[in-house]
């Protein structure tokens, strides 16, 4: 089994790690981090709402697609805060996917809407600044980036 690669560390910066089961019963929790974490680091409410949104869709596809709602599988998250980003991992264990075979439906499209898939990285791609798979053997990190705002600056 090939080996995965290490999630990046920076140094200076505030990290919080978490690890839960896959149990779709625990998002609630994550939801509240999420959000605790995102008012400290002083983003506006739709800027609270649109990364733990991410989060929370980054988790259900670890949950439901990746591990198949096996609970001995964990879904780890690392969260980094810097000055000006607040960095996010969301890892699994699951096989992989195809992601552009995923994503090759418009998800707002009639024939999007009746898939399965690609939803969850429509909105991530949507909420976040900027989104990554790392899609190898033995799961998938999913690396979100969303930027601080100063308060009166004009939103990009």
């Amino acid at each position: 089994m090939a080996k995965s690669p290490p999630e990046p560390r920076a140094s200076g910066t505030n990290r919080i790690e978490l690890s839960l089961p896959s149990r779709l019963e625990y998002l609630g929790i994550l939801d509240h981090l999420v959000q605790a974490i995102a008012e400290q680091m002083d983003f506006d409410a739709d800027a609270r709402d649109a990364i733990a949104n991410s989060v929370i869709e980054a988790a259900t596809n670890a949950v439901q697609h990746a591990h198949q709602h096996r609970h001995e599988l964990p879904v780890t998250f690392a969260f980094e805060m810097k000055p000006d980003v607040l960095d996010i991992w969301v890892r699994d264990l699951g096989p992989g996917f195809d992601l552009e075979e995923v994503t090759s439906a418009d998800p707002t499209g009639p024939e999007g809407l009746l898939r399965s898939r690609g939803r969850g990285i429509f909105i991530m791609r949507a909420m976040m600044d900027e989104v990554e798979f790392d899609i190898h053997e033995g799961g998938v990190i999913v690396h979100m980036w969303k930027y601080v705002v100063p308060q009166g600056s004009p939103k990009a």
